[in-house]
């Protein structure tokens, strides 16, 4: 087994007040989210046991697939912790599988039923601009690799970005999902709403100066 690996802080960032976020890294993207989380100033760590999840301030579950995700999860012990976890407040992002991982049909944590390969299968994956209210005007680049979009929300779901009318950015409470991998493009915005989540910001602190 791979070891667990820390993406630090960049020079200069306060390590005293970074936030400790864990990473899912069972299968998919997870080094990717690593790196964009340590650009940030975040510690990311690693996670593939239960004992892992112990003074964590946050949690992504990358993307992947979600059936073989759903039983490694199941088979590692990992979910009632990470439902304890978010029910307790910890602010956690899913990305593509990640965010079927979060729904109705599975760990049962967000008011939302997701669709499998909404937008067709590997063959069928393509790039867009999204933009994602919160965010500003400008849009993000949105990769989208077999994913899913939101079929039906629960009434304190905010969806935050539409594509062809479908949701697939959406946040509730502490939860935030987006069907896209934002850790394969270079803008950090996405992964910085997620950390913002955590400080009881609405929005990271650039988008709110931009706006007044």
């Amino acid at each position: 087994m791979v070891g667990s690996v820390e993406a630090t802080p960049p020079a200069g960032s306060d390590e005293r007040l970074a936030s400790r976020i864990g990473v899912l890294a069972l299968q998919g993207g997870f080094e990717a989210h690593c790196a964009a989380l340590g650009r940030l100033g975040a510690h990311a760590v690693e996670v593939r046991t239960p004992d892992e999840l112990e003074g964590l301030d946050g949690i992504v579950i990358p993307g992947g697939e979600s059936t073989t995700m759903d039983i490694q999860l199941a088979a590692g012990g990992l979910e009632q912790p990470i439902r304890d976890m978010v029910a307790a407040g910890v602010p956690v992002l899913g990305t593509c599988a990640g965010l079927i991982m979060l729904d109705r049909a599975h760990l049962g944590l967000m008011d939302i039923e997701a669709r499998r390969n909404a937008f067709g299968r590997q063959v069928r994956s393509f790039e867009q601009d999204v933009t994602v209210r919160g965010l500003g005007d400008e849009p993000l680049r949105a990769v989208f690799i077999r994913a899913p979009w939101i079929e039906h929300t629960g009434s304190g779901v905010e969806v935050l970005a539409e594509v062809d009318g479908h949701p697939v950015v959406a946040r509730e409470r502490n939860m935030l999902v987006a069907a896209f991998h934002p850790e394969l493009t270079d803008d950090l915005r996405l992964h910085a709403l997620f950390l913002a989540l955590g400080s009881g910001q609405d929005m990271p602190a650039h988008e709110r100066s931009s706006e007044t």
